[in-house]
């Protein structure tokens, strides 16, 4: 299969960035022919406020350039991890129009909260979920704090809803939970081509020693993290085992600060991918502090490659990951006793009752986010885009990679441009 991966790299390499690669690097060791369209938000630097803002709605340049890449290499799926804000839902339209099957990816919350994370204030909000307008989002400035920045994701999200680009100009969605697919539903995206797919864990990584007496976190030091959380939890329990803090972020000095006071915690800073595996196989758990949904959850994966135990927030994608008294334990988010009694658990667990949870995490990682899972899926719906991308070839609409195919069909609102938005005539259809 020949397929063209797009995606906007962020300018702090994160988990997208990894599941684009990951997922690339699959499908070509499978033999399967991979296109790439990239673009780097490190662009956006030389840019005004009203040309960031303009691209993020529609990017004149990228749908030409997709379009080309299409014209020429005849992919039979476009898949898009990440088009916010450089390459713009505008490469689902110039697909479309070509006949090719569109698979957007659903790694954040994006298309539904101006943040991303649908959070607020430290608490789940999801006051813009289903709403025509994104008012909410505008009032609390939601994205970088800026009314203006904001605007410009709101203006995306509403224009894309008027041109039903999510109901007529993809072929399949997958996010990575039930619960993360839930609230895309509940957004108003079509429930029968929204689809579920996890992330995996590649190279296999091995169940670790376990032999560690202290637990391990690790993740972006950001208070979505529920960093303020763990942290006040070790300053109010003396009787808790050793910390190891890995990664980086705005709260970094926080941690520092922390580590200097209390030396049961180890603040390790940005470590290497092979580092944080290794620690979390020699941990006794890992900890997933996080105060928003998640849609994953990464290193719960990571964590039950390793045969090691979890102990999450009992919110979003962390509570459907985490079997408690299973593969770990759940605590309530923000709760800083709650978070200190299940690591007192664990600490205090018998040497066989621990290696039961490791073997039940072991398995976890072998049923569900293998390599080889992980590209079974992805395959399966390419395939169910592509069978509903021949259904509407089959009605008429636009034929594989024809560029001229709209000119060919009886609407006089046909766009003349495959790089253009559509016309205010279009937003029916």
């Amino acid at each position: 299969m020949k397929v063209l991966l797009c995606h906007t790299r962020y300018l702090n390499r994160g988990g997208e960035d990894r599941s684009f690669e990951e997922e690339r690097d699959l499908l070509r060791a499978a033999g399967h022919e991979v296109i790439e369209y990239v673009r780097h938000n490190e662009d956006m630097a030389a840019m005004s406020s009203l040309r960031a803002a303009a691209v993020t709605v529609w990017n004149r340049q990228a749908a030409r350039e997709v379009a080309a890449l299409i014209d020429q290499r005849t992919p039979a799926v476009l898949h898009a991890t990440n088009t916010f804000p450089l390459i713009s839902p505008a490469a689902c339209h110039v697909a479309h129009r070509r006949g090719v099957a569109v698979v957007q990816a659903l790694r954040n919350y994006r298309l539904l909260c101006a943040g991303a994370y649908l959070m607020r204030d430290g608490r789940p909000c999801e006051d813009c979920v289903g709403r025509a307008l994104p008012l909410p989002a505008l009032r609390h400035k939601c994205y970088r704090d800026s009314v203006s920045a904001t605007a410009a994701v709101t203006a995306m999200q509403v224009t894309h809803r008027v041109l039903r680009t999510w109901r007529r100009r993809v072929d399949a969605f997958f996010t990575l939970t039930e619960f993360a697919r839930g609230r895309f539903v509940a957004g108003g995206f079509p429930a029968d081509r929204v689809h579920v797919k996890h992330n995996c864990v590649a190279p296999d990584p091995g169940v670790g020693p376990g032999d560690g007496r202290h637990v391990v976190w690790a993740g972006r030091l950001s208070p979505e993290k529920g960093v303020a959380t763990l942290l006040r939890a070790w300053r109010e329990n003396s009787h808790l085992p050793p910390l190891e803090i890995i990664g980086d972020g705005p709260l970094a000095d926080d941690v520092a600060a922390a580590a200097a006071h209390d030396e049961r915690i180890s603040c390790l800073g940005h470590v290497s991918a092979s580092e944080v595996q290794s620690r979390i196989g020699r941990a006794r758990a890992l900890l997933i502090t996080s105060e928003w949904y998640e849609t994953f959850g990464r290193t719960i994966a990571e964590a039950y490659a390793a045969g090691t135990p979890v102990i999450a927030s009992a919110l979003g994608a962390m509570q459907e990951l985490v079997e408690p008294g299973r593969t770990g334990w759940q605590f309530r988010a923000g709760d800083p006793r709650d978070l200190a009694a299940a690591v007192a658990a664990v600490a205090s667990q018998s040497p066989e009752a621990h290696e039961d949870m490791r073997r039940a995490a072991r398995r976890q990682y072998d049923t569900r986010f293998t390599p080889r899972k992980n590209l079974q899926r992805l395959l399966e719906i390419y395939r169910i885009a592509q069978r509903v991308a021949a259904a509407r070839t089959a009605d008429g609409q636009p034929s594989p990679h024809d560029p001229n195919a709209l000119a060919a069909t009886p609407t006089s609102a046909a766009p003349t441009s495959s790089s253009s938005p559509p016309t205010a005539d279009c937003l029916a259809q």
